[in-house]
């Protein structure tokens, strides 16, 4: 490589793992930097040196322009390698990378400020030709103004920021009362993550699927296109599963977004890796429309690195240094992307922090992972723990090795999605092609499943092991029942009965010695609850006494109407960002108090009935998981209707 033989990485978890092994094949030394939550993660482990750069929150670490370009200054680095996220598509960084006489992996100033601003890229695409959405930018605009423009463009619509991507601040609108909400919601998320709360607003396509064009330009004047991603299983504008090349777009159209993409990125004399998205109507597969174009790299790249044999990072290296790009290779076979989230789908995909008991990735298909066993998931960062990438001769081979891959994934300690993605890629619809963006929302709400008998066996044995008591044989014909939310085994009813209550505050007991059914993995946690994961499903189990268990039964048995509990809970760990209401005001039942962000997501903590609410926290301040933020109490008339039936007021 001309000129470069130290490049820093200015990211984390598994992209900036991912760039450390290209470098290190490329022969060039890495350099990792690190927040102070970061401090032990494998990125910083893995890479040449690494470089403290800042306090966990971001804004303070990995989006400090200054602390990274300082970071690449004490370590000689010849070039820094943003990734995606974070300062990726930073035109700050960019520039401070020239004064400083550092090579930025990435394109230059100009297409980054174009093509960084949804509104300025609306505009300059449109006006060469390649189709937009209709729409506008609602910069310098009042919210009356706002509102008068998306009357004309009409409903429904959708909101997002004019900087950044990844569906962050995304909001659909669906009729003008719902407007002023919408834009006070995009701009505080928009402003958060990227600094600036500049908003555009688009007609909403009702069915569209999401097609991107990877395109890679070099400093010669070449740029070309390796091929087209289907990006459309999303959930809130979030990417879940990608694949390439798409799962089938009518004869011509492809090549039609290969030139758009190419023209898009020509207008900017475009260097290095980009995507060109476009939406195209699954109820009119020929026509489609720009969205954006992403000046970094992809978190889906490595579906493209399979089909066409690249390796996108090493080609990134070549062009920054100067290189010149060979004609795109004709692609080979399909593949499947699934991403790995710290969520839990069950409780509307609320984020799951803390340590992972137990990593294990499937073998015989590529995984990136930010996490290994005895890592820390917090809630500062992307909810993003892995990717498992699936490649086969054709798209039903690729989908059949992802869900068996998936199925062989143990992540103990935090709650993950990985069984709902096993439901998503054997979807009738998803299996035929029929998608469209919407299509997960059909899917939901995801019920819980009752834990296995492999699962209750693992606990059982996990259990026993940890207290150090000798487990029972295993006697094969012991058969389970479930009656009402008690499990029972039918045999040896003369040996130790044992107890769990699971997340949904269902009792599970056990009076005999459990069959091995199945295969199951348990660890135990900080707080002796036991997780156990089989087929890539997971659950906590928390291990109760006889006391508990009897006062449970006596509950189940004698059922009481009660008043709803006064505190409004935190349904996560987060920050306070909003609070909607003044302190003392009179509320009503599921109104939003107030939202808590984590994980660069952001969640309304409901009123839990009608009544006046005392606030106990303000924006800034950090809630726990549980932790009360604020209290609602019934006025006369609300407490008398809740009142039970028979009691005495």
């Amino acid at each position: 490589m001309n000129d470069m033989n130290t490049v820093l990485v200015a990211n984390r978890g598994e992209i900036a793992r991912r760039i450390i092994r290209t470098l290190r094949e490329q022969g060039l030394r890495s350099v990792a930097v690190y927040s102070e939550a970061d401090a032990t993660a494998p990125h910083v482990r893995e890479a040449d040196d690494a470089v403290l750069i800042g306090p966990a929150p971001a804004a303070e670490s990995y989006l400090a322009v200054e602390a990274v370009i300082g970071a690449a200054k004490r370590c000689g680095a010849d070039a820094i390698h943003p990734g995606y996220g974070f300062l990726s598509e930073s035109v700050a960084l960019a520039e401070a990378c020239t004064r400083a006489g550092i090579i930025f992996i990435g394109p230059s100033v100009e297409a980054l400020e174009i093509m960084g601003d949804k509104a300025k890229a609306r505009d300059h695409v449109g006006a060469r030709g390649v189709p937009v959405v209709p729409g506008f930018t609602a910069a310098g605009l009042t919210d009356d103004e706002i509102a008068v423009r998306a009357n004309e463009i009409g409903y429904p619509l959708l909101v997002k920021p004019s900087a950044g991507g990844g569906g962050k601040g995304m909001e659909t609108v669906s009729d003008s009362g719902a407007l002023a909400s919408a834009l006070a919601s995009a701009r505080r998320v928009a402003k958060a993550a990227f600094g600036d709360d500049a908003l555009v607003l688009e007609r909403l396509i009702r069915r569209p699927r999401h097609i991107e064009v990877q395109v890679f330009g070099d400093i010669h004047g070449t740029v070309i296109a390796l091929g087209e991603r289907e990006c459309t299983l999303q959930r809130r504008h979030q990417k879940v599963i990608e694949e390439a090349p798409s799962a089938g777009l009518p004869g011509g159209l492809t090549e039609r977004l290969f030139e758009a993409a190419v023209r898009a990125g020509e207008s900017v004399s475009y260097v290095g890796a980009g995507t060109v998205e476009f939406l195209v109507d699954a109820d009119a597969p020929d026509d489609f429309f720009f969205i954006e174009m992403n000046t970094r790299l992809q978190v889906e790249h490595p579906v493209t690195e399979a089909v066409t044999g690249l390796d996108l990072v090493a080609l990134q290296l070549d062009v920054a240094a100067g290189g010149v790009l060979a004609p795109a290779p004709a692609l080979r076979g399909h593949a499947v992307e699934a991403r790995i989230y710290a969520e839990s789908p069950e409780h509307d995909f609320l984020p799951s922090t803390g340590p992972v008991l137990r990593f294990a990735a499937p073998r015989g298909v590529r995984v990136d992972a930010a996490i290994e066993t005895g890592s820390e998931v917090t809630g500062f960062y992307d909810p993003m723990i892995a990717k498992v990438i699936a490649h086969g001769p054709d798209r039903e081979t690729a989908l059949a090795r992802l869900d068996q891959a998936l199925a062989e994934t143990v992540v103990l300690g935090i709650e993950t999605n990985i069984a709902f993605l096993r439901q998503l890629l054997t979807n009738e619809r998803v299996v035929s092609g029929d998608l469209d963006t919407g299509l997960i929302e059909t899917l939901l709400p995801v019920r819980p499943a009752e834990p296995s008998a492999a699962m209750i066996a693992a606990a059982k044995r996990e259990l026993h092991s940890e207290t150090g008591r000798a487990e029972a044989p295993l006697v094969p014909q012991d058969v389970f029942r479930r009656s009402g939310d008690v499990w029972a085994a039918l045999t040896d009813r003369g040996a130790r009965a044992v107890a769990f209550l699971t997340d949904a505050d269902e009792l599970i007991e056990v009076t005999g010695p459990v069959a091995e059914v199945g295969e199951a993995v348990a660890a135990t946690d900080a707080d002796g609850a036991i997780w156990v994961s089989e087929n890539g499903r997971s659950a906590r189990l928390r291990p109760v006494d006889r006391r508990e268990r009897m006062r449970l039964r006596v509950a189940a048995q004698h059922p009481v109407s009660t008043a709803t509990h006064p505190e409004a809970r935190a349904p996560m760990p987060g920050s306070i960002v909003a609070v909607h209401v003044e302190d003392g005001a009179t509320v009503t039942a599921g109104q939003p108090l107030v939202s808590i962000e984590a994980m660069k997501m952001e969640h309304p903590v409901p009123a839990p009935h009608d009544g006046v609410v005392r606030l106990l926290m303000a924006v800034g301040d950090q809630a726990k998981r549980g932790q009360a933020v604020a209290v609602v109490t019934p006025t006369e008339a609300t407490a008398s209707n809740d009142t039970p039936e028979g009691a005495i007021a």
